[in-house]
């Protein structure tokens, strides 16, 4: 999950500056990654003969839940995961 979001921050992020943060609040696991633009991410599903397009897709089903917060800086997208 982490690979993912950090990965597509840095190709789409429109900048080299990111932020990774992870937070343990109880029985859950946060994954917040911010970078510098404003651009929502789309949730698509690909088809077999993509050669991409999918991370989101895959973070969206193995979190609990995941979604998009805008700051003065750009975006942050953050995941839920159970802490086991």
């Amino acid at each position: 999950m982490v690979s993912e979001l950090v990965t597509n921050a840095l190709r789409y992020g429109g900048g080299v500056v990111i932020t990774l943060r992870l937070i343990r609040e109880g029985d859950r696991l946060i994954c917040e990654v911010s970078d510098p633009s404003s651009t929502v991410p789309h949730l698509k599903r690909a088809h077999t003969d993509d050669e991409g397009g999918r991370g989101l897709f895959i973070v969206a089903q193995v979190s609990r839940q995941w979604g998009v917060r805008f700051t003065n800086h750009g975006k942050v997208i953050w995941t839920e995961l159970p802490w086991r």
